[in-house]
Formats: C-alpha cells, structure tokens, sequence
C-alpha cells in the first residue's frame, strides 16, 4: 500500500504539473524522495533482524547497525506479557516490525528492536539503554534464560493486565471512536480515489484535481500515523487528527465533484 502511495505521488505531481510549475513541482518531490528513501531504508532493516548471544555480550542486528549490549551493563531481565501498549516515537510501526523508539506505557521509553511485540517481549534494562526484543517462538524462552544466565540477573516478570489503567494506558486499537474516525477517513480516501477513476478521465477537469488527490493520500498517512502518536498523550487530541483529514478530504472531494461533474 506505501509503495503504492509513492508510485501514485510521484505520477500525480509529474502528471499535474507543468514547467511553469518548476518551484513547486520541487517542493513536492524533495519530501517524496526523502520518504522514500527512508522507507527503504526501514523495509531492508526488517531483513536482517537478529538477536545473538556472545561471550562480549548481547548482540543486536538490524539493518547495517550492531549494538552491543555487555552482559555487565545489564541490571535487569525481565519477561514482560500482556497486552502491551506501545506507541512510536520514532521508527517502523508496521503489522509484525516494530523498530526504533517507543513508548511502552507502564514501562517507559524503549528502543524496540521487535516483529510482534503487542503480546508480549523481552525488556532489558542495562546501563547503556532499554531494549525490547522478541525472539522466535520457538527460542524465546532459551534466549530469555540465557541471557539471564550471561548477565547474572534473574528473570523478573510484569504483567501489562494486571497494572492499574491509569499506568498501562488505554490503547487507540481498543478505542471506538479512534477506529470509527480511521475507518471513516480510509472509506472517504478510497471514494475519492475510485470517483477521480471513473469521472477524470475525458472529463476536460484541470490536472491539479490529480495534484489533490495526491496531497489526500500524503494527508492520510500524515493524519493516521500520527493521531496514533498523539492519542498516548490527549485522545481528544487524536480525535482531532482524524477528523481534520476527513473534513480535508470532503473539501477536496467537493472541488473535484464541482469541476469534474457540475462543469
């Protein structure tokens, strides 16, 4: 879908603007080409994801980047289960790769280095930073104990559940009107797209109706990434983001149907 969106973005801005439209025609693709390449350089992160134990310590792989944790810095080991909820700062917040900084509540900040860590995964707190990691299933609990051998530490154990729910936070996937406003905002985005597919063409409607669109989808992901953000803070506050990218997009749609339809 992300690739998608780019493929779209880099076609719409080309498609709909002109050599007279040089300056802003730039200002558009600069941000696009930086997205993109920090988008690969996310998704070829997720291909080289390991966890090792070595006689120097906890080795941690992703991407081109190694840290290594010495089994001396570690203070504490500990098996975290539940439902957790965790909200990205910054990094890949995608369906199974969780990676870069995270706000884990009823934890606090952690540099997550996971593929499916909402059920669950292991915290290690050492003297030179907070990671959470998530082995194989079927290697977790050999990974957990032996890095619990290595560090002499034992296996502490936090249930998210069980913590008060002022401490462990109420998570937007929980929250009906959070997912009622994102669904609302994903219908509304793919009616657009479906009526600019079916009218556009031969309609004689300027070609910055497609420049639009293209600024709809970028609003989206804009708006839905960070509304997740946001909600950890003031989930009146990522209300608010979903429902300025819908009242956005029902703007846009109105100008597309006034000069695609009515003209």
């Amino acid at each position: 879908m992300i690739i998608a969106a780019f493929i779209l973005a880099l076609w719409g801005i080309n498609y709909s603007l002109g050599p007279e439209d040089k300056a802003l025609k730039i200002m558009l693709l600069a941000p696009t080409y930086l997205f993109m390449l920090v988008f690969a350089f996310l998704a070829a992160g997720a291909f080289n994801l390991t966890y090792k134990t070595t006689d120097k310590g906890l080795i941690l792989r992703w991407g081109a980047y190694t840290k290594v944790v010495p089994w001396k810095e570690i203070t504490h080991v500990i098996k975290v289960v539940g439902n957790c909820n965790l909200c990205s700062i910054i990094g890949a917040d995608w369906p199974g790769y969780q990676v870069g900084m995270y706000l884990a509540k009823g934890i606090g900040p952690i540099r997550l280095y996971a593929t499916n860590p909402d059920k669950g995964f292991i915290y290690i707190k050492s003297n030179v930073g907070f990671f959470g990691i998530t082995p194989p299933a079927q290697m977790y609990e050999e990974m957990l104990q032996n890095i619990a051998d290595h560090a002499h530490k034992e296996i502490e154990v936090i249930n998210i559940d069980e913590l008060p729910e002022e401490v462990r936070g109420e998570s937007e996937k929980n929250d009906f009107t959070y997912r009622l406003l994102k669904s609302i905002n994903v219908w509304m985005l793919l009616a657009y797209i479906i009526y600019l597919l079916v009218f556009f063409p031969g309609s004689g409607a300027p070609k910055l109706i497609v420049l639009l669109l293209v600024l709809a989808v970028g609003l989206f992901f804009f708006n839905t990434s960070n509304a997740a953000r946001l909600y950890q803070f003031s989930a009146g506050g990522g209300y608010a983001i979903l429902a300025l990218g819908i009242i956005v997009n029902g703007i846009f749609f109105i100008v597309s149907f006034g000069e695609i339809t009515l003209k």
